[in-house]
């Protein structure tokens, strides 16, 4: 009986060690599983707070999907998630939270959708080996010759010459300026000015104004209109944009509005009630309005994870930046090296999935620009219609 009794014994100890070691074999996998951080700095509260959920909802989706691909990068499983930390569109708080990014979780890299708080991380990125991706159309972003940024859109100037021609066709050559006052909307207003009196416009009026803290731009407007403009200039984020227009209407004026890259046509209308207050209004084709597969393709998984909205440029461009700057990381071999990642941007992006690229990003300049082809979009009768601007 006693040795029956340590035989028992013995066979569940050896049980117990053989269920041990299949254990921790079928764990070992998950436990090298290596957790890779993207930084997010941007404006989750104040008036653009929507603006900086929409860029953290498109990279989020990229980063749920790659997720589900179980990738390998090095030889090593990655997971990757996104920190994301409120700078409320202010640069000084975009400088603090990309230390605490890069001290705290090693990000390799930094998601920034706004000029101001890309140009402060620019002042010593380089120094702290980190990649700014820059969520911005702003022309300074690539001409300072940093070599670890990524301008994730096309360059706004290239929807300056062929949306003035249309408002000046259709409207007349006096124009009101009368954007918002943050660092982007000013190198905007740089930029449009000399372009607009180049046409033979003339500027009639500047009243810049606080978009993101102000909720009543009746008084501002009212004195832009008092120069009797043909066109106004208008531009932030999306929603006080449609505000500042539908004052607009509401105080008489019937001419057009040209729209900076910052607000999109289809969000502004959900403020003004529709496109019929925004007839005359030309900006950047909204994701809605594209009539291509592949972002057709796009807005349908996007409506599976938010049933309720629809996707914007913001989503749609930074979903494809995620995807790929996962990719040349995939292709560097390494989830840290800031430099060898953004060597292998260019190819990145050539060999993303269509579904993956609705927007069709064509490459990155050896500046650090996307290569793009841009379709705007003008209000006329209620309705969208494509405009080149090649």
């Amino acid at each position: 009986m006693k040795n029956f009794a340590s035989t028992l014994y013995l066979s569940r100890r050896r049980m117990t060690v053989l269920v041990l070691a299949c254990t921790a074999l079928s764990a070992g996998p998950v436990l090298a599983q290596e957790v890779v951080k993207i930084g997010y700095s941007g404006p989750l509260s104040g008036g653009a707070a929507q603006y900086g959920k929409n860029v953290l909802d498109g990279a989020q989706m990229a980063v749920n999907e790659i997720n589900a691909t179980n990738l390998e990068i090095g030889g090593k499983k990655v997971k990757f998630e996104i920190v994301s930390l409120d700078d409320k569109y202010n640069p000084s708080e975009t400088a603090i939270n990309a230390q605490r990014l890069v001290q705290q979780y090693k990000t390799a890299a930094i998601l920034v959708p706004h000029s101001g708080g890309i140009f402060a991380l620019q002042t010593n990125n380089e120094a702290q080996k980190y990649l700014v991706l820059a969520y911005s159309s702003a022309p300074q972003i690539t001409n300072r010759s940093n070599k670890l940024t990524l301008r994730i859109p096309p360059e706004f100037t290239t929807y300056i010459k062929p949306f003035s021609a249309y408002e000046m066709k259709r409207f007349g050559k006096k124009i009101a300026l009368i954007g918002a006052d943050h660092d982007y909307a000013k190198a905007w207003v740089a930029a449009f000015k000399p372009a607009w009196e180049a046409a033979g416009g003339t500027v009639v009026a500047e009243n810049p104004m606080s978009y993101n803290r102000a909720t009543d731009f009746y008084s501002g407007v009212s004195r832009a209109l008092a120069a009797k403009p043909d066109v106004l200039f208008v531009g932030g984020a999306s929603e006080p944009t449609g505000l500042v227009v539908k004052q607009a209407r509401e105080l008489g004026f019937k001419g057009g509005f040209f729209v900076m890259d910052q607000a999109k046509l289809d969000e502004m209308a959900k403020v003004t009630g529709g496109y019929a207050a925004l007839e005359g209004a030309i900006g950047v084709l909204p994701v809605m309005e594209d009539p291509s597969p592949e972002m057709k393709a796009f807005v349908e998984r996007f409506h599976k994870i938010h049933p309720n909205r629809d996707p914007g440029s913001e989503a749609q461009w930074n979903y494809t930046a995620i995807h790929a700057t996962v990719e040349a990381m995939k292709l560097a071999g390494t989830t840290t090296d800031a430099t060898a990642i953004r060597a292998q941007l260019d190819k990145a992006y050539k060999s993303l999935w269509v579904e993956r690229n609705p927007g069709g990003v064509m490459g990155v300049a050896d500046n650090g620009g996307s290569i793009t082809k841009e379709i705007g979009g003008a209000v006329e009768g209620g309705k969208i219609k494509l405009i080149t601007t090649h």
